[in-house]
């Protein structure tokens, strides 16, 4: 469609920063790319995109995590499909609750924002299985992920059912929908090398069979280098400057920008500085990007058993610019936002102009683009220490060690990646002001049903092997493996100095011998076989033993990471020592029976409203295996709601029927924090700047207010390995303090979400040291008092700006040489 056609489109659905407002356009229009950039319609783009996962949140909060998106300068939202969430069962579909794709893509549409869609089918993204559906891998003469026919087809079925869901709906660009991009698998490249000349043969097979879908936009595939045209190869990592595509007639593109990273049990906290996320950014476009996505912008929460990894956690906030709970990650959020006003206003030069690159030495480089006599600078110093000095045109600029000065006109530096201009929010806990609320939470419990396995040892299936956990499709977490042993009076093991030795892979072991608790193992994040050992006592005759068997998790990445066994693999021992003599009896070729489960969870107690389940007598605590019960209100407000569930061990947890995910509380990071403080120059990995060892890796978990009631709500807890709920509370999330930080002739923002700023503890105009929550004067300031400018602004409004300047502030008394910046606390 030419643009000579189409003004009242123009005029009608161009919104800021030229994103299409598709819903209200009945025209499609042309997605299309050549060796500089993505094209809409003939014009080449510079876009911004974000990732958010439809079901890692709820459909409530979707349109305010877009709006949020679109606030902060984003253009697009890029989402992965996942498979396992869709088909549980094989040819049986779900699409309902936060699994709604479509009612997903329409909300992005709704905002007038673009979408990319990664069906993958494979996704990875640190999800149950890399987001495959257990049941795929138990298909007769299967092999994941190369030219194998079971699979293909199956691959095949799924990814046209989404394609087919998609275009009923028109939600491709080139039926006037917000999809201009798709993706066919996913960073196969990484792993491609063990699966030899098969490996090949598939990911052309992949090229072909999207390309015949006829979608009408180009297809992408990310860690791919050796993609089949037309398909674009794309990058992801911390940083892709460096990356080129594999067809000079490609647009680099960048689909994952790690904002930060995943938390994992027995780990600490990871965090990435805003600073060195808009760093990367900057230098991609500098050196000619054209669309780069954020991986997370926003991340979200693992519901139920959506996490993968072995040992992902819960939350999946990902550092992004907006947190779990869907505020914005200030000072992440408001950074990024200035970088991608700046690149936009440069969309046409950067597309269209001529590039000159000049190189200082010592890591120091300027790119100069020129288009019809006008001129825009990046300068860049990647030096990890040293601030550099360039001299352009007779002027000079001082740019900070790693980072990149953007000169839109190459005279005046309006942005800097490592000075940021913007406000700091410290996310607090506010206690449950609901009516009538206890301090403490009144409990009742009941035992979990275990005698059918430990004592009994009734399964559902029995076989005269060790079978993987994998075999029951991923109905649980949870397997029994039930065996009987016969011990004769003349059995040469006997003695009186006997031993159950178990090899798992499991992630988690409890033993049972005789209906008798005999002991638990588990393995450390990362070593996943372990040997589970105890002494026990057996009797002469027939002999229970019960392991129950519980993932964490299935493995989500890595070649043939689908045939990494989960569960018992065995062997399973009954070792018997008579002085200097061992005498070993392998069980695992017994007769084993199957339980799948646990009682409780199989009969959905978490949803049953029946009080004569529950018991309100002699509360236990730290008892294995163990429900819990509870009733609260609501907090009042519209705040994010979390639950703190300090104090128990691990388990599970459900609000009104809705499981929270997997807690495990009892479980403390490890001792590989940083040691040294954290610093935003230098080259980011996902072992920089972490924190929190010595801690649990979580005790908060997001309760959506779309889960909660207006009157009664239920709170119910599975404890696995034995814990004390007494310590459970319900809280909200808010804004505590903000601390704003602006360079000189620059404008400063205060806000509390939505709520007055009650009082400024701090304010200095000149070189103010420390950081926010213990700021204090450097060795110069302002004549005028900025303490009593600022809360004369501020105090009592939502929000506040002004000017970090010497008119505003009055002269300081700082040397020529100190950059002066203002430095805010305000208490909201």
């Amino acid at each position: 469609m030419a643009y000579s056609n189409i003004n009242c489109w123009f005029h009608a659905c161009i919104l800021s920063f030229l994103v299409l407002n598709s819903l209200s356009c009945a025209f499609a229009y042309d997605v299309s790319y050549d060796g500089r950039a993505i094209k809409i319609n003939g014009e080449r783009r510079i876009l911004i995109s974000g990732s958010i996962h439809y079901p890692r949140s709820t459909p409530s909060m979707w349109p305010d995590l877009i709006n949020k998106a679109k606030e902060g300068g984003v253009d697009a939202i890029e989402t992965y499909v996942f498979w396992n969430a869709h088909e549980p069962l094989r040819r049986q579909y779900d699409f309902s609750g936060n699994l709604d794709l479509i009612r997903f893509l329409k909300t992005v549409q709704d905002a007038g924002l673009f979408s990319i869609l990664r069906i993958g089918p494979y996704v990875c993204a640190e999800w149950n299985f890399g987001g495959y559906p257990v049941w795929l891998r138990n298909l007769p003469g299967v092999e994941l992920r190369t030219a194998n026919d079971v699979y293909m087809n199956e691959m095949q079925n799924f990814t046209t059912l989404i394609v087919d869901m998609v275009k009923q709906e028109k939600l491709f660009a080139s039926q006037g929908g917000p999809i201009i991009l798709a993706q066919i698998e996913n960073e196969y490249g990484n792993v491609m090398g063990p699966y030899g000349a098969a490996g090949k043969v598939y990911i052309d097979w992949c090229a072909t069979m999207a390309e015949s879908l006829d979608i009408g936009v180009p297809w992408i595939m990310c860690q791919q280098p050796d993609a089949p045209q037309p398909i674009i190869n794309t990058c992801n990592g911390w940083y892709c400057h460096d990356f080129e595509p594999n067809n000079a007639n490609s647009p680099k593109i960048w689909t994952e920008n790690w904002t930060g990273w995943f938390k994992a049990w027995g780990g600490g906290d990871p965090y990435r500085t805003a600073e060195d996320v808009a760093y990367a950014v900057a230098r991609f476009f500098q050196t000619g990007g054209s669309l780069q996505n954020y991986y997370m912008y926003h991340g979200g929460t693992n519901y139920g058993r959506e996490a993968g990894g072995p040992y992902i956690s819960t939350t999946y906030d990902y550092n992004a610019p907006l947190d779990e709970y869907g505020n914005l990650n200030q000072p992440k959020y408001g950074h990024l936002k200035q970088l991608h006003d700046t690149l936009h206003s440069l969309e046409k030069i950067l597309t269209y102009g001529n590039v000159t690159n000049t190189d200082f030495g010592n890591s120091v480089k300027s790119t100069v683009f020129t288009l019809n006599g006008t001129s825009a600078c990046f300068f860049e110093n990647s030096n990890t220490t040293t601030d550099a000095t360039i001299t352009y045109q007779g002027s000079q600029y001082n740019v900070p060690a790693w980072s990149v000065s953007i000169l839109p006109d190459c005279k005046k530096e309006v942005y800097n990646t490592a000075k940021v201009n913007t406000q700091t929010w410290v996310k607090v806990k506010r206690s449950n002001e609901a009516e009538n609320e206890p301090v403490s939470l009144s409990w009742t419990w009941r035992p979990e049903a275990i005698d059918d396995a430990v004592v009994h040892g009734k399964g559902h299936v029995s076989a005269n092997r060790l079978l993987d956990q994998k075999v029951i499709n991923d109905a649980s977490d949870y397997l029994w493996y039930m065996t009987r042993v016969n011990l004769e009076k003349n059995d040469p093991i006997w003695s009186g100095n006997l031993s159950l030795r178990v090899n798992a892979t499991g992630h988690i072991l409890h033993a049972y011998v005789n209906g008798q608790y005999v002991g638990s193992e588990w393995a450390p994040y990362g070593v996943f076989n372990y040997v589970f050992k105890k002494d026990i006592q057996l009797n002469r005759g027939s002999n229970q033993i019960a392991l129950l068997s519980a993932t964490v998790g299935l493995t989500n990445y890595g070649a043939r990471f689908d045939e990494i066994p989960a569960g018992i693999s065995g062997p399973v021992e009954i070792v018997g020592r008579n002085g200097d003599e061992t005498i070993i009896k392998d069980l695992s070729h017994h007769k084993w029976s199957y339980k799948v489960g646990l009682h409780g969870l199989s009969k959905k107690i978490f949803k049953s409203s029946d009080p004569s389940l529950w018991q309100s007598q002699d509360l236990p605590v730290n008892r294995r295996m163990t429900w819990y019960k509870t009733t609260f209100k609501a907090p009042l407000g519209e705040d994010p709601v979390a639950v703190n569930l300090q104090g128990l061990g691990k388990g599970w947890a459900w609000v009104n029927g809705n499981n929270l995910g997997r807690y495990w509380a009892s479980l403390l990071a490890d001792d590989q924090c940083s040691t040294d403080p954290c610093d935003y120059r230098g080259p980011y990995t996902n072992s920089k700047c972490v924190t929190g060892c010595g801690e649990p890796t979580q005790t908060w978990y997001h309760v959506p207010r779309s889960f909660l009631n207006d009157g009664d709500n239920d709170l119910v807890l599975f404890e696995e390995f034995g814990g004390n709920p007494s310590q459970v509370t319900f809280q909200t999330v808010t804004v505590g303090t903000t601390c704003g930080n602006a360079y000189e002739n620059t404008v400063l923002e205060i806000s509390c979400q939505g709520r007055p700023i009650s009082d400024i503890k701090f304010a200095s105009f000149g070189n103010p040291e420390g950081t926010c929550g213990s700021f204090q004067k450097g060795t110069c300031d302002a004549n005028n008092d900025p303490l009593l400018v600022v809360r004369e602004a501020c105090v009592g409004k939502e929000s506040c700006s002004f000017a970090a300047s010497e008119t505003l502030l009055g002269p300081t008394n700082c040397d020529a040489s100190v950059t002066k910046r203002l430095v805010v606390e305000a208490v909201c």
